[in-house]
């Protein structure tokens, strides 16, 4: 026998028994196990930094992390589920360097990189407890115990083979180039992540001057280029001045001073009086000499320094058309010098960021701090011409937060550029969710692609895998393998961490080789975690093979630019191939405010918090069912999670209150429920319901296997809708009913309710985890058991009846249209009516509706539907067109087309209609770029247009219709009172009427048996005695105790 069920439900603290329930019976690994010799499922999980708690976009990516493997689980497949942890890199870095109060790598050195390094260590290992604690409340199944991270030796070690392959297939090289660098961090970054974080800030715009050094064709000795830059820190390392070869150049006499200045950036000096003196190609002036700003380098004179240069980068948009060139911070100003053919660079300023004692006055000024500084110096030397401020976008250091410098180094690099071709063209191999990302944004981006700079000047990650010759720079030795650095070395390795390898040499004939410092872009871990986590080649190559590429990844659109980035480059680079087969893109979530979310702005709820007062199964419902999984911003909402919660879960847990409690009031038993009738004998709300369940499970396992879950839970949400609103609410007597009273009508009505919710709930289980289960349990009684045990259903295509479906669909419009006319005209449901008329000329819609009669009059409270087929008398036709179709093709004769449809009589519509076409200026215009639609033919408040036919309901009330009414609104009352008083569903009452209005108890005495029936009363007693609460104008009390 089914058991009874609190219709009130706790969903956080329900979920916790739930969560308990699976750990104590091992849900999780056994059913892994039930799916062991199923066929391999790989996924991906993108490894997070262990720092923190995890925030909503980590929640969201874990959502769909977990709904895609149940998913597939239950289809049959075998899907590990493996969390990694990204533990290397800046953000561990960061929270030790603060713990110790370390501030630069002077102070890291001078603590010990070993100490710093087993801090670092000890860090990872204090982190993960909030991540497991939430993300077990979110109810995902994923593997802790069994996880893997980035420290780990096993995965650094597939790490060096994927850098020794890299090493073979000569995509590794070292450089000395300009690169983004985190002076916060004392490291370069890659290119993609300089565009992680661009923020809009002001900086000075100034022009200065630098005085010609001798005459140069048309120019003269002291004649001043004016000169233009949002970068005054740059200024003590310049070395040229950038013209284009191309633009004209005017010399102009300004206060007794000339200038050169580019003649499309004249109006700079409109608020001047200057007089044009003469012309020069750009191509003429290059080569003349100027005076730096500052004398501290001008020994770089005789390496070519300090001259006008040709820059294909220069232009006339903005500035003077005289650009500064610093080569050592400015990748632009490098390559232009390069080209030039000087061979110099000077850089002041050291790795912290700050300037060195090099040049006068700046000794330990952090650069941005000394643009105000080196303003002032350059007005006191009187080579300030002006200065305003521009405010423009910058990027920022996307660990530190700190803005960025661009800065040589030598550095090491990975040759993207030379399979940049083939990852474009593998990229169409992968399906794309949304398609535009893919085909857009990331085959884009890998279009343009740039070698990727994986050095970090750092200390906590992978160690570059090679020995340089202390004698020779050019003599290396790349190490792929533990076995073959203990081999070289002739020493035991037991880590593969920087404080270890350091000290490790390697003789070769004598000679001497010490590892590159460096320690490998954390983002390289990243994209080498399918290998890693799997220690592949040294072990697992079967079972690597068998699921590469990975079936299935996730993440949000922010990794375009990183994991989804290095995953491709190191999987073209290695195997020709593509490292998923599909990819399921989000949307960022912000604040909902629509800002970024801030903890210092507390502009978002906490999502522990959210998830103890919700629940996780509101929250997954909420985001899963949001723009974000369509790759479009989500204004985070707490009101949102809020109406899921009563739109959505709620709901659902009532249809199976309902259906237990009522169960167990009448001894429902499994062993009774096998006694229904066939699905196609049972009354057509059974068979609609069923069918649209089949449907949507026909849908759900197409778009699923597509990936595509935002058009999957829509459906999925909808149906809980038809389930709760409509089949429920609609056959609610049949299961109140008397038991022995046409049983086997209320065994079906049981029964097709139990199939239901026990097969929409395994269809349910993927996404609501934790409700599902609890009406698993309830419907089954399966006290070991789980629903994520069970097989996924497999739609059932006999039972499908689309027509049926299609017919439903109409009584559903017909009926939420009347219900809107009740609203307007103010008659309650509760208020019986005399007839309904559908006015339809088409005989097919006649018999479809008809064949909803039953269910149409029931739901809308009618007594009589009647139909009528003279059209004209109700309705008319209205045609305008579609302006974003027709516009652009007809232009400005829209307006006459507009008119000329405005103009056309009934029976010319319904001409057209036929034809599905009409002819306007010679041209044929088809039916589907004009919008057709009916309108009543006068205004009528108790009709309404559904869809291509019209609905009249009768509004007149008589004395029979209104003490049915009344009999209504006085069951309504005594029901009240019976959950009020907490009477059980079963209890059965004696019930006392008291009234002296003749109406009310004419009304009472007409419909007994409706009231005895619908409040089980075993005992009526009515007295002709005034009563003191009022039903529409008639007083009445009522009294009822248990009987």
């Amino acid at each position: 026998m089914f058991k009874r069920v609190d219709n009130n439900i706790d969903l956080a603290s329900n979920e916790e028994k739930i969560a308990q329930y699976w750990e104590d019976i091992d849900a999780f690994q056994n059913s892994l196990n039930n799916r062991k010799e199923g066929k391999i499922f790989r996924f991906y999980d993108g490894p997070p930094f262990p720092t923190g708690s995890p925030h909503y976009g980590n929640l969201l990516a874990g959502v769909i992390k977990d709904i895609v493997p149940r998913y597939w689980t239950m289809r049959g497949f075998y899907v590990e589920r493996r969390f990694g942890w990204d533990v290397h890199g800046l953000p561990i870095e960061m929270e030790v360097q603060k713990e110790l109060g370390l501030e630069d790598p002077q102070e890291i050195d001078e603590y010990g990189i070993a100490n710093f390094n087993e801090a670092c260590r000890k860090q990872v290992q204090t982190n993960t407890e909030n991540w497991e604690r939430i993300t077990r409340k979110i109810g995902r199944w994923v593997d802790f115990e069994n996880d893997y991270k980035t420290m780990d030796p096993d995965f650094m070690e597939s790490v060096w083979w994927v850098f020794k392959e890299l090493w073979n297939n000569k995509l590794i090289y070292q450089d000395y180039k300009v690169l983004p660098y985190s002076w916060a961090a004392s490291t370069p970054l890659s290119n993609f992540e300089a565009n992680m974080d661009y923020r809009e800030i002001e900086d000075p715009s100034i022009f200065f001057t630098l005085k010609a050094k001798v005459d140069y064709k048309k120019i003269k000795a002291d004649d001043e280029f004016l000169v233009w830059t949002t970068t005054p820190w740059c200024i003590p390392g310049n070395l040229a001045i950038a013209i284009g070869n191309e633009i004209t150049y005017s010399r102009i006499l300004l206060k007794n001073t000339f200038y050169w200045i580019a003649k499309d950036r004249l109006h700079e000096l409109n608020d001047f009086d200057f007089e044009i003196i003469d012309e020069s190609l750009g191509s003429d002036l290059v080569g003349a000499e100027y005076i730096p700003a500052y004398d501290e380098f001008s020994d770089e004179y005789t390496n070519g320094a300090f001259r006008l240069i040709h820059s294909d980068d220069t232009n006339t948009d903005s500035g003077s058309g005289l650009v500064s060139q610093a080569p050592a911070y400015g990748e632009s100003d490098f390559y232009s010098l390069k080209n030039a053919g000087i061979d110099a660079i000077v850089d002041p300023v050291n790795m912290s960021g700050k300037f060195n004692s090099s040049v006068k006055g700046l000794e330990g000024k952090y650069v941005k701090d000394a643009d105000e500084l080196i303003i002032k110096q350059l007005d006191e030397r009187g080579l300030l011409f002006s200065k305003t401020v521009e405010t423009h976008s910058y990027p920022f250091c996307w660990r530190t937060g700190q803005p960025l410098i661009y800065k040589a180094i030598p550095t090491w690099f990975v040759n993207v550029e030379k399979i940049r071709e083939r990852m474009v063209e593998l990229n169409n191999e992968t399906h794309w969710v949304p398609g535009f990302i893919g085909d857009k944004r990331f085959s884009n981006w890998l279009a343009n692609a740039r070698d990727w700079a994986i050095s970090r000047n750092r200390y906590w990650g992978s160690c570059i895998p090679i020995w340089i010759n202390k004698d020779d720079p050019e003599d290396l030795i790349c190490i792929g393998s533990i076995e073959e650095l203990q081999s070289l070395s002739g020493e035991k390795v037991t880590d593969l961490h920087k404080h270890y390898l350091d000290e490790i040499e390697i003789e070769v004939d004598g000679k001497i080789y010490k590892r590159t410092p460096e320690v490998l872009d954390c983002w390289f871990e990243s994209g080498s975690m399918p290998y890693g986590q799997q220690h592949y080649p040294f072990e697992n190559k079967e079972l690597f093979m068998e699921g590469f590429p990975a079936d299935f990844i996730a993440e949000g659109l922010d990794q375009t630019r990183g994991w989804f980035y290095t995953l491709t480059i190191l999987s073209v680079a290695l195997f020709d191939s593509v490292a998923f087969k599909n990819c399921i893109t989000t949307g960022m979530i912000l604040a909902e405010d629509g800002r970024k979310m801030s903890k210092s702005l507390k502009n978002y709820p906490d999502p522990e918090d959210l998830l103890n007062n919700y629940g996780g199964d509101s929250l997954r419902a909420y985001l899963i069912n949001s723009p974000v999984v369509r790759g479009e911003p989500l204004k985070f909402s707490e009101e949102g999670v809020k109406l899921v919660t009563r739109n959505v879960i709620l709901p659902l847990w009532n249809s199976f209150t309902f259906f237990s409690n009522y169960a167990n009031a009448d001894e429902i038993t499994i062993e009774e429920l096998d006694k229904a009738s066939p699905i196609n004998e049972r009354p057509l709300m059974d068979q609609w319901i069923v069918s649209s369940l089949q449907s949507l499970i026909k849908t759900v396992n197409e778009k699923m296997e597509n990936y595509y879950l935002y058009e999957v839970i829509p459906p999925l949400i909808n149906f809980i809708d038809e389930l709760t609103n409509w089949y429920v609410r609609s056959n609610r007597k049949r299961f109140w009913k008397e038991k022995g009273n046409d049983d086997i009508d209320k065994i079906n009505a049981f029964k097709t309710l139990h199939e239901v919710l026990l097969d929409f709930s395994k269809t349910m289980a993927p996404v609501l985890p934790f409700i599902c289960e609890e009406i698993y349990q309830g419907l089954t009684n399966n006290d070991k058991g789980s629903i994520h045990y069970e097989n996924y259903p497999v739609s059932n295509t006999d039972l499908i009846n689309l027509n049926l479906e299609n017919e439903m669909e109409i009584a559903k419009n017909i009926i939420r249209s009347v219900r809107n006319i009740r609203l307007n005209v103010d008659i309650p449901n509760k208020q019986p009516l005399s007839r309904l008329t559908i006015i339809t000329n088409d005989s097919n819609k006649s018999k479809q509706i008809k064949r909803m009669e039953e269910i149409i009059l029931n739901e809308l409270n009618i007594k009589n539907l009647e139909f009528d087929d003279n059209f004209e008398n109700w309705v008319k036709y209205e045609c305008k067109p579609n302006f974003s179709t027709l516009g652009p093709k007809l232009g400005k004769d829209i307006g006459k087309f507009k008119i000329y449809l405005s103009d056309l009589n009934q029976e010319e519509i319904k001409k057209l209609i036929l034809n599905k076409k009409i002819s306007f200026n010679n041209e044929d215009i088809n039916i589907s770029d004009i919008e057709i639609r009916l309108i009543k033919n006068k205004e009528r408040e108790n009709q309404d247009i559904v869809e291509d036919f019209s609905v009249y309901l009768e509004t007149t009330i008589d004395n029979k219709l209104l003490k049915e009414r009344i009999s209504r609104e006085l069951v309504s009352i005594i029901q009240k009172q019976r959950k009020d008083m907490g009477f059980d569903i079963t209890d059965r009452i004696s019930l006392i009427i008291n009234s002296d209005n003749e109406v009310l108890l004419d009304s009472v005495a007409e419909f007994k048996n409706y009231i005895i029936n619908e409040t089980l009363t075993t005992d009526l007693e009515i007295k002709n005695k005034k009563g003191s609460n009022k039903i529409l104008d008639y007083f009445v009390d009522t009294g009822i105790k248990i009987s």
